[in-house]
């Protein structure tokens, strides 16, 4: 549960952890998501050399408005990159996604990648991108009905927040 312009927002979370043995399985995750959190370990180049490969199933399996984050994890491991910050974002950049860098292991922006992610689909929701009576969208209203209009965060994040400065 977390809460965007004063209204409790309860996300559902599934964790694929990337793993191609389980390919098959995941893209059936994407079908009924607003949004999802790719996420690369900033200190093993494979992982970020996957992305396009794991953005291409995002895309073919979910709905084109899902909201996708770009997630470079590690970010405590400094002096092990493999990745720079600034590849990250060119990849967010060129394909429209919201950056950011994080760290399981201190929680350093962990909780900003959902806020930041449940706030943009938040958005969506208002400017009417999501259809909330279709839950093909990936949204459910509960008891609070649906969203309201007046717009914007409870500023409880900074969006695209670097890492560890």
């Amino acid at each position: 549960m977390i809460t965007i312009d004063n209204k409790p927002i309860k996300l559902q979370i599934w964790d694929t952890a990337g793993q191609e043995s389980f390919r098959s399985i995941t893209r059936s995750y994407y079908r009924g998501a607003a949004g999802a959190l790719l996420v690369y370990d900033i200190t093993r180049r494979e992982t970020f050399n996957h992305l396009a490969s794991w953005l291409e199933d995002a895309r073919q399996h979910a709905n084109a408005n899902m909201t996708i984050m770009l997630i470079g994890n590690k970010c405590d491991l400094a002096h092990r990159r493999a990745v720079s910050t600034e590849e990250g974002e060119q990849f967010a950049k060129e394909h429209g996604l919201i950056f950011m860098e994080a760290s399981g292991k201190t929680a350093q922006n962990v909780e900003e990648a959902f806020i930041s992610t449940a706030a943009t689909i938040y958005k969506k929701i208002q400017e009417g991108v999501f259809d909330v009576s279709n839950e093909s969208y990936g949204i459910k209203v509960g008891y609070g009905g649906i969203p309201g209009s007046s717009g914007g965060r409870d500023g409880s994040s900074s969006q695209n927040a670097g890492c560890c400065t």
